[in-house]
């Protein structure tokens, strides 16, 4: 008999969409370790690796059966995707050019790891970026520098502006993806980036609203409102945009801070500067890494780099990962409530991943555990726990949809309390 991967759906797939494997063809109850790996676009190798027994009829359905071991253990589907490690420390998985997919090689080794024998059978698994019918428009008007994605139709679409962290640059695959699901999303950059300021100085909220402009005058973009989606530097910088600027409706914010970080705030006449950096609070793990989650001045303390979120409007939900070591996105989310509240506006919706850590991603996205961080100089921890976290990711992802539809397009949606 010759052992056989079965991939469901076959070739390809959208990344944020699960994968069912099995294997046919294997002896009564044999004993094989499956592989995964993807190289990224700069060459960095992520890999998982997991022990698996055969069932009396000699196949093997990962819906079904649970790992023995290995990255990681029990009935985990999608394990094989999500607990991906780098062999690159300190390394964070990016997606840069969604036009292209990241290429899975599945394996299916004789035997238990460490000592496999020969290859049984092997598969190669394209994870696309871009959904069918998904259009990628460039924008460069005025001083924005951004992608916009447009789903399949005339439209319009409820439109999203999307930001990521302090990395800078333009990410793409967010918004891409997020583009499947019916909304007009534009990939934002704001710094390190084409001609954009190369360093993170300060942040003028004009260039924002720019760009929230942009996207509200789109011709295929529904309004009368926008919705902003960001994560860590984005979060908070999608809360100062929201507390400043007109036209926001609904706003997703992943481990943002309610503190201005590292870098003023500005718009027009008025300043938010960052609060203080204690660096004797910065802690050492047994690794050798930096853990900096307390070192950050409480905006309690300093009030005037509390983000005034009492100005704004828009309808907030915060996605909190309670194991972030970047900051305190859980202290940050409850100020902001209470803040909120405490002016008489609506209470935000805030729902908490134990065991998540700072990047939350889409779907089955492996963890980064730790990475380099330009504010410390150098790798920082950044929490979490790879099955938790995933878990997380799953459950995140159909959260912001769903209060997307229903406050940019009127949508009504439950989902469960759990996934």
């Amino acid at each position: 008999m010759v052992a056989t991967l079965i991939l469901e759906p076959a070739g390809r797939c959208c990344w944020d969409q699960p994968l069912h494997i099995a294997v046919q063809g294997l002896a009564p109850e044999q004993q094989v370790t499956l592989r995964a790996s993807l190289s990224d676009e700069k060459g960095a190798l992520f890999q998982a690796h997991a022990r698996y027994r055969a069932d009396a009829g000699g196949e093997l359905d990962l819906a079904r059966a649970p790992a023995l071991g290995g990255s990681f253990a029990g009935l985990e589907p999608m394990g094989l995707i999500w607990a991906m490690e780098p062999d690159k420390p300190f390394w964070r998985l990016l997606k840069w050019d969604v036009q292209t997919p990241f290429v899975v090689e599945l394996e299916v080794l004789d035997g238990h790891e460490p000592d496999v024998g020969r290859l049984l059978a092997r598969a190669l698994h394209e994870r696309h970026f871009m959904p069918p019918g998904v259009r990628r428009v460039p924008v460069r008007a005025g001083r924005v520098r951004a992608t916009l994605f447009l789903p399949p139709g005339l439209g319009p679409f409820p439109g999203i502006i999307d930001l990521f962290g302090l990395g800078g640059g333009l990410l793409e695959y967010r918004a891409s993806l997020l583009a499947g699901k019916g909304f007009a999303v534009m990939a934002l950059a704001y710094y390190n980036y084409d001609d954009l300021p190369q360093s993170a100085d300060i942040f003028h909220l004009e260039y924002f609203e720019e760009a929230v402009n942009y996207l509200l005058h789109h011709p295929q973009v529904k309004g009368p409102g926008i919705g902003l989606l960001g994560n860590s530097k984005g979060g908070e910088l999608c809360l100062a945009i929201s507390s400043f600027l007109k036209g926001i409706t609904a706003a997703v914010i992943i481990n943002g801070s309610v503190a201005v970080v590292g870098a003023s705030i500005h718009y027009k006449d008025q300043t938010l500067p960052p609060v203080g950096i204690m660096r004797d609070r910065i802690k050492m793990t047994k690794d050798g890494i930096k853990d900096v989650v307390e070192a950050l001045k409480s905006p309690l303390e300093e009030q005037k780099s509390f983000i005034p979120v009492e100005r704004s409007d828009t309808t907030f939900l915060f996605l909190v990962g309670q194991d972030d070591h970047n900051w305190k996105s859980e202290f940050y989310a409850n100020e902001a409530s209470k803040r909120l509240q405490a002016h008489g506006k609506e209470k935000p919706q805030i729902i908490c991943y134990p065991q998540a850590g700072h990047y939350i991603e889409p779907p089955y996205w492996p963890l980064c555990r730790a990475a380099l961080h330009i504010l410390a100089g150098g790798p920082i921890i950044y929490g979490g726990e790879p099955r938790a976290h995933a878990m997380a990711q799953l459950d995140a992802w159909k959260r912001l949809q769903t209060f997307f539809h229903k406050h940019l397009d009127g949508v009504q949606v439950t989902i469960p309390a759990k996934l």
